[in-house]
């Protein structure tokens, strides 16, 4: 028999993977750094070539993504008197006043219904059927699991087609529920294979242990199992809201205006003489938030929930 030995990595090698890890980090957010930054830009440096990096910072295509805009004359200007708030300052100082609200906030709230709501969803489906494939004698249990997962394979634009045609005959196009079905239905698969290996992990003798005490299935589900799933549940939470806040293809084909997501709107806010991209990325900055958020409030289940980290026996 042979035998291993694990050597204890020097200092030397600690430090160059420490330095790679850190290098990696900085290049993978420079993008988003750049986003946050533009954000605070005016539009006139946002084109600036070469790229500004030291600017002045101001809340203009915050105040651009908020609101709607008129130009005025200066004859108006003189009539409406001093601006009283500092988003009308800003916007006066082109020659604008406020209109009203935009509608970012409404297509905002449509991201966050449609988002958490499907996600809820898939996972009291996808936990129910990961279950049931875990625990149950299954007939062609093999060739039901590959089959959800081929789903997972398909391309979106090869079905968008019939799917639009098919939300148009049943009134689900641009309605809230018809996305958040459609999101559940595509992210299904992926829970369901999830979490059937984190419930695989689980002991089953605890819930024998539980049905000799008297617990039905039922009880002995909700009291032993989903507890111990919650690691595998989480992390299944934020891969399933993740594709359905930055999903945009459906978002395009399937809504224009009731039920419009944040995605397909951001790119058309349109400004002076072309695209306001300090407001653009206002609107990306503030639609990373909540995802964020949502993120880190669980990121102790993501690590293990990523390895499958469970109950093993």
């Amino acid at each position: 028999m042979s035998s291993f030995s694990v050597t204890e990595p020097s200092g030397r090698q600690k430090w160059v993977a420490g330095t790679l890890v850190v290098v990696y980090a900085l290049i993978t957010i420079l993008p988003l750094l750049w986003i946050i930054a533009t954000s605070f830009k005016s539009p006139s440096d946002a084109i600036a070539y070469p790229p500004k990096t030291f600017f002045q910072p101001t809340l203009e295509g915050y105040v651009n993504l908020f609101t709607t805009r008129t130009r005025a004359t200066e004859q108006d200007l003189k009539e409406l008197g001093e601006p009283t708030t500092w988003y009308d300052r800003i916007v006066r100082k082109d020659g604008f006043v406020i209109a009203g609200p935009s509608r970012f906030m409404e297509r905002f709230s449509n991201s966050m219904i449609i988002g958490f709501g499907s996600t809820v969803l898939c996972i009291v489906l996808g936990t129910a059927a990961a279950y049931a494939f875990s625990r149950f004698k299954v007939p062609l249990k093999d060739d039901l699991l590959f089959f959800i997962l081929s789903t997972r394979m398909m391309p979106p634009i090869a079905v968008a087609i019939p799917i639009f045609l098919m939300f148009r005959s049943l009134g689900l196009n641009d309605t809230h529920a018809g996305m958040i079905l459609l999101y559940t239905a595509v992210n299904l698969s992926l829970a369901v294979w999830l979490l059937k290996g984190f419930i695989d992990e689980i002991p089953i003798e605890y819930e024998e242990a539980a049905l000799i005490d008297g617990y039905t299935r039922l009880q002995a589900f909700y009291k032993v199992v989903l507890p111990q799933a919650m690691t595998g549940i989480a992390s299944t939470a934020i891969f399933c809201l993740i594709f359905a806040w930055n999903e945009y293809a459906f978002a395009v084909l399937l809504t224009s205006g009731t039920a419009q997501t944040a995605p397909p709107f951001i790119p058309t806010i349109i400004g002076v003489g072309g695209q306001d991209w300090p407001a653009v990325a206002a609107g990306a900055t503030l639609f990373l938030v909540p995802v964020m958020i949502f993120t880190i409030v669980l990121r102790k289940h993501l690590l293990r929930g990523i390895t499958f980290g469970a109950v093993r026996k």
